[in-house]
């Protein structure tokens, strides 16, 4: 009876052990049938899909930095533009996001220094030809006296008298030609308005522009901001709009501290945006920060970037990268050999004239057109670096018609 027992206990041992060992086989088998999984495609299917392979060599590796901040404004390509004077917005010409030429008129302004300064104008007018006819009353007295004096009919004292009055006269004169001069300017340089009142004025004067204040552009641009509205009671220096120039703009980058003794204005940086996440903008740095800030101990880097096709935006969040100098060597692989299978990063390796093995890999960071590798891939392995999408195809209908 013990025998017996004993017997049929190393048989049950038997049996167990003898249905394991499939099912290890099985799940070593998926384990690694990912690693395994390949497709076959002949030589003139290859070149009919543009299937390239190149060889995946060592390369430098540069060592960057990464910095992020936002994009702004060219403070040094930006007007802001105020007020010359107290008035009454009565005309609006503009609106933000227009095009702006150097010396368009944004708006016109109804203000009382107009007539202010007509009226003073008027009255350096009058009084410089008052300062005239008393300038040749003395000169006729000089002469007189000049001729009395050579007739033995005046004193030496009456004709220096008389040479003084004269000069004062004259000094006077040109006093009264500055003051008029000035006046002038006031309503042509600085107000931008005629010095005589248009027709009709007072009646027509605050319809006409003649009795209006333009509000011109210093610059071309585009215009970034209006402050104003039609009736908008606006004082002197008050901002009314904003003009920048787009076509090149700033990055504010926000470095750590730890490498601001390798930076240097210069130095040549590229920009990435959430917008364009597949292109970079190249820039360069032109200001270090003065400070740092005691919070996240870092420094400000002033980018410029330029901008001539308008695809940045103020206010983007962006991350700088700048090349700090060469480390280790690495492999990188071009953006276009890298395919999703099975929900991870692969590319194809040539492991026969006609065959294509996946390989899953670890990919790094972008430079440029090429990705790093961090593992997966080996110096000497022929990658598939054009046409590998053609190959996923073929993976999914193979995979689709064995299931």
């Amino acid at each position: 009876m013990r025998s017996s027992l004993l017997m049929c206990v190393a048989l049950a041992f038997a049996g167990c052990g003898a249905r394991r060992a499939p099912v290890e086989q099985v799940a070593q088998a998926r384990t690694e049938a990912p690693d395994a999984a390949e497709v076959s495609l002949d030589v003139e299917a290859q070149k009919r899909a543009g299937v390239v392979v190149e060889e995946a060599k060592l390369r430098a590796l540069p060592e960057v930095l990464q910095a992020t901040g936002r994009i702004t404004i060219n403070e040094d390509r930006t007007w802001r533009i105020g007020a010359v004077t107290d008035g009454r917005i009565t005309h609006l010409y503009a609106n933000v996001g227009d095009r702006i030429e150097a010396g368009q008129v944004l708006a016109r302004l109804y203000s009382h220094d107009i007539h202010e300064a007509r009226a003073e104008y008027q009255r350096a007018v009058s009084e410089l030809d008052r300062l005239k006819a008393a300038l040749e009353f003395a000169r006729r007295q000089r002469d007189r006296t000049r001729r009395l004096f050579e007739l033995k009919a005046a004193s030496q004292q009456q004709v220096e008298q008389a040479e003084s009055e004269y000069k004062n006269a004259l000094a006077a004169v040109a006093h009264g030609e500055v003051e008029l001069d000035r006046t002038r300017r006031h309503l042509t340089d600085f107000l931008r308005v005629p010095v005589e009142a248009p027709p009709g004025y007072p009646d027509t004067g605050e319809e006409s522009h003649d009795g209006l204040v333009p509000v011109t552009s210093p610059a071309s641009g585009t215009l970034l901001q209006r402050r104003v509205s039609i009736g908008t009671v606006v004082e002197r220096s008050a901002e009314l709009f904003v003009v920048t120039d787009l076509s090149t703009l700033w990055m504010i980058a926000a470095v750590s501290e730890e490498y601001l003794s390798r930076l240097r204005a210069g130095m040549p940086v590229r920009i990435q945006v959430q917008a364009y996440p597949d292109r970079f903008f190249d820039g360069r740095i032109t200001r270090l920060g003065e400070e740092l800030d005691p919070t996240t101990r870092t420094i400000m880097a002033r980018v410029e970037l330029p901008n001539p096709h308008g695809l940045l935006k103020p206010e983007m969040y962006a991350v700088a990268e700048l090349e700090l100098g060469r480390s280790a060597p690495a492999i990188f692989v071009p953006q276009t050999a890298i395919q999703e299978v099975n929900g991870r990063p692969a590319v194809f390796l040539r492991t026969a004239p006609e065959r294509f093995a996946v390989r899953p890999v670890e990919a790094g960071r972008p430079i440029g057109a090429l990705r790093l590798i961090v593992s997966g891939v080996n110096p000497g392995d022929w990658i598939v670096t054009q046409g590998s999408f053609v190959l996923k195809s073929l993976l999914s209908e193979s995979a689709q018609g064995s299931s």
